[in-house]
C-alpha cells in the first residue's frame, strides 16, 4: 500500500507539471542557438582559472572547468564551431591533456578521486574531432594505474578512493567506458559497472527513486521532515547516466540496467519540477530553499531532452517539462549572456542569488541547451 501511495503521488506531481507546461511555445532552433552562442561568448571572455591554492575546485583541469568544457564541445560538435573548438584546443594545450595529480600536500586518494577524472571526458571529445592521441595518454595512465593498484572499496562517505558520492557518477564513468571502446579491451568497462552499480545499490533510494548525495545524509531531515535528496547531485546522476547511454553501443548487454534507471529516475524528477519551470536545490523541501537553482535545472533538462530525442522518453508526455525547463534556463541568463542562480560548490542544498554563477553552471546550461536545440529542430 505504502508503495502504490508514492507512486500515486509521483504521477499526480508529472501530470500537474504536464498540464501547466502546455501552455508554452516550443523554443525554435534559432532561439536556442542564439542563446547559447550568447552564453558561450560571455564564458570565453570572462574565463579564469587558478594556478596555485584549490587546484581541485579552481585548477585549469578541475572538475568545475572540465564540465564548462564538456558543455562547451558538445555545442560545438552540434555546429561544427571552429572558434570554440580553436578555444577548447588552446585550452587543453594549456592543461598539457593531463589528469590532475600530485598537488602539494594532495592525499594519495586524489589519484583515485572521480573528480580529477571529470577532465578526462573533455580530452575524449576532442580525441574524437583530432585523433590525436597525446590528447588521452594520460588518461590511459591513470585509469590502468587504477585498475592496477585496487582501491579501498569502503562505501563511508570519507572514503574517496570510492565512488561515494552521487556526483561521481558523472564524474567518472563515460571516462572507463570510452577508453574501453578506444582500445577494445572490456576490462575497463566491466571495472566502471561494477563500481556504478556498488554506488547505486548504496546511495539509490528505492522508495523516492532519488539518489543521497552521500551516506552521510542517510539520518538526516529537511525542516519538513523529509529525506534530504540535493538537486544538482540528482541532476549530475542524471545528466552521467546521458553520457554513459551515448556511449553504449545499443545492442550492449549493458544498456538495460542503465537505461531503465534513467527512466525510473527522470520521471520521478520530472514530477518535482515547479511551477516555475525551475528545480530547486533540496528536492523534496522546496519551500525551505525558494531561490531557482539553475545548475540542477540545466543538468535534468539535459536528462529530459536526451530521453525524448533518443526515443527513451515519450515525447508527447514530456516535452512540457522540458519547455518550461528552457524557459526558466533563459529567463536566468541576463543580458551579457552571465547565466545566474548558480549554486556555489557544496555537499547539500544552500542558499542561491541571481547574481550567483559558475563555470560548472554554464557548461550544464550548454549540455541542455545542446540537446534542446536537437529536439527543436526535429
Amino acid at each position: 500500500m505504502k508503495w502504490c501511495a508514492i507512486l500515486c503521488l509521483a504521477f499526480t506531481g508529472v501530470f500537474s507539471s504536464c498540464l501547466a507546461g502546455n501552455d508554452l511555445p516550443k523554443p525554435t532552433a534559432g532561439d536556442v542557438e542564439s542563446v547559447l552562442q550568447k552564453v558561450s561568448d560571455w564564458q570565453i571572455q570572462n574565463f579564469s582559472y587558478s594556478t596555485d591554492g584549490n587546484l581541485h575546485d579552481y585548477g585549469i583541469d578541475a572538475w568545475t572547468n572540465a564540465v564548462l568544457y564538456i558543455g562547451m564541445s558538445e555545442w560545438a560538435k552540434i555546429k561544427n564551431n571552429d572558434a570554440i573548438y580553436k578555444w577548447l584546443s588552446e585550452t587543453g594545450a594549456k592543461s598539457r591533456w593531463q589528469i590532475p595529480a600530485n598537488f602539494k600536500d594532495y592525499p594519495k586518494y586524489r589519484l583515485y578521486h572521480a573528480d580529477e577524472l571529470c577532465i578526462a571526458q573533455f580530452y575524449l571529445n576532442m580525441y574524437d574531432v583530432y585523433k590525436d592521441g597525446e590528447m588521452i595518454e594520460s588518461t590511459r595512465e591513470r585509469i590502468d594505474w587504477i585498475l592496477d593498484n585496487p582501491s579501498d572499496k569502503n562505501m563511508n562517505y570519507k572514503n574517496k578512493q570510492a565512488w561515494t558520492w552521487c556526483d561521481a557518477l558523472f564524474m567518472a564513468p563515460p571516462v572507463y567506458l570510452r577508453m574501453g571502446q578506444i582500445k577494445k579491451d572490456s576490462t575497463y568497462i566491466i571495472y566502471m559497472d561494477h563500481e556504478y552499480k556498488n554506488t547505486c545499490n548504496h546511495l539509490y533510494d528505492k522508495e523516492e527513486h532519488l539518489f543521497f548525495r552521500d551516506d552521510s545524509y542517510f539520518s538526516k531531515k529537511e525542516q519538513n521532515g523529509k529525506k534530504v535528496f540535493w538537486g544538482r547531485g540528482n541532476g549530475w546522476v542524471a545528466a552521467g547516466l546521458v553520457n554513459i547511454l551515448k556511449a553504449l553501443p545499443e545492442n550492449s548487454g549493458y544498456r538495460p540496467f542503465y537505461e531503465n534507471l534513467f527512466k525510473d529516475l527522470v520521471h520521478r524528477l520530472a514530477g518535482l519540477q515547479s511551477e516555475d519551470g525551475f528545480w530547486r536545490a533540496s528536492l523534496l523541501d522546496p519551500d525551505s530553499y525558494p531561490s531557482p537553482e539553475s545548475s540542477a535545472t540545466a543538468l535534468i533538462t539535459y536528462a529530459l531532452a536526451y530521453g525524448i530525442n533518443s526515443g527513451l522518453l515519450d515525447g508527447e508526455f514530456y516535452q512540457p517539462f522540458t519547455a518550461k525547463a528552457w524557459d526558466a534556463l533563459t529567463s536566468a541568463v541576463d543580458e551579457d549572456g552571465k547565466p545566474g542562480w548558480v549554486q556555489p560548490i557544496g555537499a547539500d542544498p544552500k542558499k542561491v542569488t541571481k547574481d550567483m554563477t559558475a563555470v560548472y553552471g554554464v557548461g550544464a546550461f550548454l549540455l541542455a541547451g545542446s540537446e534542446m536545440y536537437k529536439l527543436a529542430a526535429r
